[in-house]
């Protein structure tokens, strides 16, 4: 189907109010393929690029006498109001707009049109595979190896091509593992703690099911997990499921680690929402952070009653948990629920980026994000079809990379010199997440990238953040690498609303915000006369 044919009005006269504290801006208002423009004409600015389609999440209009209002809500939490002149042009406009950004097909989106100046294709796409961690994890172990076995995904189709697996465990036997693991997510190497010589691991669900079915080679597996740690090693499994899921689990077909057949082994329930609830959460939160009028009470009563904190408390908290068995305890911890594929992978990031002095680091968080979320399979097409508005029934989507970000801002907030990167980062990473010219967060795994030749046919997003120009909106300017783990607390009054994300459209920027600017200016400046972020920090600090 061509663009074209969904179009069916191209432009109109329109009147644009952003937001609260901007001024509205008039103009001719376009509509292309993926954009809409809106072209002030001189003497006034040159065309302005409104919007991605892609972001809109909700469209609402209305006509009285001979006009309209569209009121576009977006995946980014705005909410935009375009006054159109002409009753028709506004019902075309908005069905345009309705038609071209729910369009299903990854290879018709943005990203695979979107060609800006200093970019190639194929740059960055090579920053984060597989074999770069593997490198690391094998200069401080020889008990793990790089696995082809998943090369053409038919092992594991949310898996990449390469995976990293215990020595002693060849490819015949991971296969037989697959089979016995929902989706075929069999465990894998996601982190190796070397200060302990523990490591972090994640799968989903075992198929043992009604029968108590038993997997010999899956078995070995997690022994030989323990057997190339260290002699009597522990290891507890980190059930992301209440116990009495877990049994439901059992009764259609899926299950949990039978004690007996997995000795060395201690099972931890520790429960996550996902799916709808997480959903309806976010939902909520966003529709209280809209409402302007309420009273305090109202307001304080709608913040917990949508329960986004203790998403956050419990998510940090099961982090912590799996951190202190590796860091402390000596033991190696797997991760997983049902699929494997959103809880999971939020515990073993967020552990990650306690223990992992390299994952506080802008590339190492990259690679984190890239490794953790992107090519372990979270189906970030499904997962973010939608936003907080959209008036359709939820089906797939569920915002757990969202929740992951919120646990990174509050470790942020908790440790402001201890993270290289800032709030800017994590707000890019939300924004693409949802809608984005570049390639990074297309499709739902490896097998649909490569499918849709992702890789060769759109620009990696890492390529755009690691521009020169767009490093300042993303470093800490405080940053001072921090060799030691970092435990967040996570009592009631240590936890936070990310008023950056859930409150920047609706509110003028804090005095924080704008000291946080100043800091910036003044950090830059004693870097072109050689001081550096920590000097300022300990000249800043009162004198006793």
């Amino acid at each position: 189907m061509e663009f074209s044919e969904l179009i069916r009005t191209g432009r109109a006269q329109a009147e644009l109010l952003p937001g609260p504290e901007e001024a509205p801006l008039r103009g001719t208002l376009c509509v292309t393929g993926h954009h809409l423009l809106l072209s002030p004409g001189p003497p006034s600015t040159p065309d302005l690029w409104l919007l991605l389609l892609r972001s809109v999440d909700s469209i609402e209009k209305r006509v009285a006498g001979d006009s309209g209002t569209i009121t576009l809500r977006c995946k980014d939490l705005r909410v935009l109001q375009l006054d159109i002149e002409g009753v028709e042009a506004t019902l075309d406009i908005a069905r345009s707009i309705e038609a071209l950004s729910s369009l299903e097909s990854v290879i018709t989106s943005f990203p695979f049109f979107y060609r800006p100046k200093g970019l190639r294709l194929g740059d960055a796409w090579h920053f984060h595979p597989p074999e770069r961690y593997y490198k690391r994890v094998a200069r401080e172990t020889n008990a793990w190896r790089l696995s082809e076995v998943n090369q053409d995904f038919s092992l594991c189709s949310s898996y990449p091509r390469a995976v990293i697996v215990p020595r002693a465990v060849d490819d015949d036997a991971l296969a037989q593992c697959a089979r016995f693991r929902q989706g075929g997510r069999f465990p894998v190497l996601c982190y190796h703690h070397a200060p302990s010589g523990t490591v972090l691991l994640r799968s989903s669900q075992p198929l043992t099911g009604p029968q108590k079915r038993r997997c010999a080679e899956d078995e070995d597996l997690l022994r030989a997990v323990l057997t190339g740690a260290r002699p009597g090693a522990q290891g507890f499994i980190v059930d992301t499921r209440s116990s009495q899921a877990a049994k439901q689990a059992r009764m259609t077909g899926g299950g949990t680690e039978a004690k007996a057949a997995y000795p060395g082994w201690k099972r931890l329930h520790r429960p996550l929402e996902r799916g709808r609830a997480l959903q309806e959460s976010f939902v909520r939160l966003v529709e209280a952070c809209g409402d302007t009028e309420q009273s305090m009470d109202r307001w304080l009563s709608r913040l917990e009653g949508c329960r986004w904190l203790a998403h956050v408390k419990e998510a940090l908290s099961t982090a912590c948990l799996a951190a202190q068995g590796m860091e402390r305890e000596g033991a190696c911890i797997l991760v997983h629920g049902a699929e494997g594929t959103d809880s999971t992978l939020l515990v073993t990031s967020l552990t990650q980026l306690i223990l992992d002095p390299l994952s506080r680091t802008i590339t190492g968080f990259q690679e984190l994000v890239e490794r953790e979320w992107i090519q372990a399979g979270h189906p970030f097409q499904l997962r973010c079809a939608h936003s907080a508005f959209s008036h359709t029934r939820p089906k797939h989507e569920a915002p757990t990379f969202l929740l992951f970000l919120d646990c990174v801002w509050q470790l942020g907030r908790q440790f402001p010199l201890s993270l290289e990167f800032g709030e800017g980062l994590l707000l890019a990473l939300f924004e693409h997440a949802y809608a984005s010219p570049f390639g990074t967060f297309l499709c739902n795994s490896e097998k649909e990238r490569c499918l849709c030749e992702v890789r060769t046919r759109t620009h990696s997003l890492w390529s755009g953040l690691n521009q020169p120009k767009e490093q300042r909106k993303l470093r800490n300017p405080l940053y001072v690498p921090n060799p030691l783990a970092i435990w967040p607390s996570v009592e009631p009054q240590s936890l936070r609303l990310w008023q950056g994300l859930f409150l920047r459209w609706t509110r003028p920027p804090e005095p924080s915000e704008v000291a946080w600017e100043k800091v910036w200016q003044i950090v830059t400046e004693r870097e072109k006369t050689g001081d550096s972020a920590h000097s300022f920090c300990l000249s800043s600090q009162p004198k006793q």
